[in-house]
């Protein structure tokens, strides 16, 4: 699995034009970090759950998500976190990203762009964006963005680290915020193959339940130990 060098820096997070939980935009530093080129694929679970035992994913078997370079899909948040323990095991520490780290690497250094790629949807998006489509597209399709990302904010949801706050943004920290330090939902990011529009905005926010395994929700991870999350 490949990662990109996303190195340390500010940015202003969330957007006054979206939904009320990412509001107020707010300057939060992030320091450096290693976050997965691609979303983890079909192949790179399997090898998880081949060696663990572990609960395969919800339809594991549907051809609609079959494919070695495919997105995993029909995982929970704590699948997701027994994948990095796994890996963390075996010598690779790795992690989900928080909200920030997620965001600060989807916008490329880039503030106040609505995707990764710049303010439109780019033309490599299949069907121009418009969904559902039959499943998710292969990682690797597309370009990266600034920092060599793939897909990122498209094709599928990404779980990250954090408990949703609604209010969280009106509280944060200005240095690694790491969310609310308890809840009910964690959050997620990023668009879905089976919605009206597959990409998303990079400040868009969406939350589940932690348990629950959906198959437009997959994961990417950051290599490396969590940072000293702000207070």
């Amino acid at each position: 699995m490949p990662f990109s060098a996303i190195p340390a820096g500010s940015f202003l997070m969330g957007s006054d034009t979206g939904q009320d939980d990412e509001r107020p935009v707010h300057r939060v530093h992030v320091d450096g970090f290693e976050l997965a080129v691609y979303a983890v694929t079909q192949r790179k679970y399997a090898a998880f759950v081949d060696e663990t035992g572990h609960e395969q994913p919800r339809d594991w078997t549907d051809p609609a998500f079959a494919g070695d370079d495919r997105p995993v899909v029909g995982v929970s948040w704590h699948d997701a976190a027994a994948y990095c323990g796994w890996r963390t095991r075996r010598g690779s520490p790795e992690r989900l990203p928080t909200e920030a780290e997620w965001e600060r690497a989807a916008r490329g250094g880039i503030d106040g762009a609505a995707y990764p790629w710049g303010d439109a949807i780019p033309s490599w998006i299949p069907a121009g964006g418009a969904g559902p489509l039959a499943g998710p597209w292969p990682v690797t399709l597309g370009e990266p963005n600034r920092f060599g990302l793939y897909g990122i904010a498209a094709n599928v949801h990404e779980w990250c680290a954090d408990w949703h706050g609604h209010g969280y943004y009106a509280v944060s920290p200005a240095s690694n915020p790491g969310g609310p330090a308890a809840g009910v939902r964690r959050a997620s990011r990023g668009g879905s193959w089976r919605h009206a529009v597959t990409i998303s905005r990079c400040a868009a926010r969406n939350k589940i339940a932690p348990s629950f395994r959906y198959t437009d929700y997959g994961f990417r991870v950051v290599r490396g130990q969590t940072p000293a999350l702000g207070k």
